[in-house]
């Protein structure tokens, strides 16, 4: 999940909230983090 804060978009798990990536200054940033991290989830 993507979130925006004060500092910028981070990217964080979304059961635990461990933050995953960031702080990133765009959104677009954010979710190429987010496409890496889903690959390397499903990866085998």
């Amino acid at each position: 999940m993507i979130v925006k804060r004060k500092q910028g978009y981070y990217v964080l798990s979304k059961k635990t909230r461990k933050n995953l990536g960031g702080p990133y200054k765009t959104r677009a940033e954010a979710v190429a983090r987010l496409r890496q991290v889903e690959f390397f989830k499903h990866a085998k």
